[in-house]
Formats: structure tokens, C-alpha cells, sequence
């Protein structure tokens, strides 16, 4: 358990890169589908159970919303993907803000891949891993709703997974985790840790 995380405090929710924070110190951004659970992991990692909003309606986060952990550290929730039933035109908007964000802040130091443990490795999902890898970026994986499974079940899927990413070749973390359960907190507590600092 890591209390450092424990502080987390919103900052802002910007919809053009112009209006985000200072482009200093380091960031880590939460991605995934709109429904894989971006929200619930973020509010359980914090042990702040609004931090991030949680809607039953997915692609609710439209914009890129800022949380300071210190004030050189970062965590930022990117606009969901591929779920959300909002108009093309939206859609497009959100997928420039994120590729602008990406490919321009500076301070991003890592990404963590938010993906449903029954919907692993949409599309979308292979485009981000393919994104980190053509960037060096470093990627750790949440294969989240854990609890949804039995833990065999679980834990085939995590094997499964990791196998696929062996094509890839790049070195990434992936782990399982369920923030009903706060599951798997403290393996993700170590792995902020050593994205912050810049360590495999």
C-alpha cells in the first residue's frame, strides 16, 4: 500500500492540450474502452471514491482529466474509446485530443492500458500497445473486472494475454485486478512507482 497515492487531488479537465497543466515533471495516463473500468481503478488506487467520475453510461470522460499526486506527479484519465454511443464528430474530436496529447506532452512517462479481463485486446487496445511500443513508452496492463471471473478463469485469461503480447516485443507488465475487490492495488502501487522513477 503506497499513501503517497492515497493524496491524490483533481486538478483540471481540459478539452484542447492548451488548457492542460504546466507540461513539467511526469504523467502517467490511464487508457481503455470506455466501459473497462478507467474511473473505478483510478478512485480505488487513490482510496478516493469520487476522485474520478463513474458513470453507468460509458465515454463519459470526454476530456483529459488531471490528478496531482505530487507536485512532479501526475495522473491523467483519457477520453475512453470505442464504446461510448455519441456522434462521430465527437468521436473523432476525442481520438485528436488523445493523439495530440500523446504525441506532444512532454511529460508523459508511461501509460497504463485499462482492459475488461472478458474483452481483452480490442482493436483499440492493440493500437495503443503498438502505439508504446513504436514510442519505447512504457505500458503496464490492468486486465480489470477480475472479480467477474472465477480466479482460474482469471488467470487462464492473464496467461492468454501475456502469451499474445510475446509477438509484440517490448517489454510491458500486465497484471490482473478488480477494483470491487481492491485486488491487485498494491502489485499496481509498485508498478506506478517504477514508471514514475523511469525503471523497468
Amino acid at each position: 500500500m503506497n499513501p503517497l497515492y492515497h493524496q491524490a487531488k483533481f486538478i483540471n479537465s481540459s478539452p484542447h492540450l492548451k488548457d492542460t497543466p504546466a507540461d513539467l515533471g511526469k504523467e502517467i495516463a490511464f487508457a481503455g474502452r470506455s466501459n473497462a473500468g478507467k474511473s473505478s481503478a483510478i478512485n480505488t488506487l487513490t482510496r478516493q471514491r469520487g476522485l474520478a467520475r463513474i458513470s453507468k453510461t460509458p465515454g463519459r470522460t470526454q476530456m483529459l482529466n488531471f490528478f496531482e499526486i505530487t507536485e512532479q506527479q501526475r495522473f491523467v484519465d483519457l477520453p475512453g474509446y470505442g464504446y461510448a454511443k455519441v456522434p462521430i464528430a465527437v468521436k473523432l474530436k476525442w481520438h485528436e485530443l488523445m493523439e495530440t496529447y500523446l504525441t506532444k506532452r512532454k511529460s508523459l512517462c508511461a501509460i497504463v492500458l485499462v482492459m475488461d479481463v472478458r474483452h481483452p485486446l480490442t482493436e483499440f487496445d492493440w493500437q495503443m500497445v503498438e502505439w508504446c511500443q513504436h514510442t519505447q513508452l512504457p505500458l503496464h496492463i490492468l486486465l480489470t473486472k477480475a472479480d467477474k471471473l472465477t480466479y482460474g478463469a482469471a488467470k487462464n485469461t492473464l496467461l492468454q494475454v501475456e502469451k499474445q503480447l510475446q509477438e509484440v516485443n517490448f517489454p510491458l507488465t500486465i497484471q490482473l485486478f478488480s477494483a470491487l475487490k481492491k485486488t491487485g492495488v498494491d502489485e499496481v502501487h509498485h508498478a506506478l512507482n517504477q514508471l514514475f522513477k523511469g525503471e523497468e
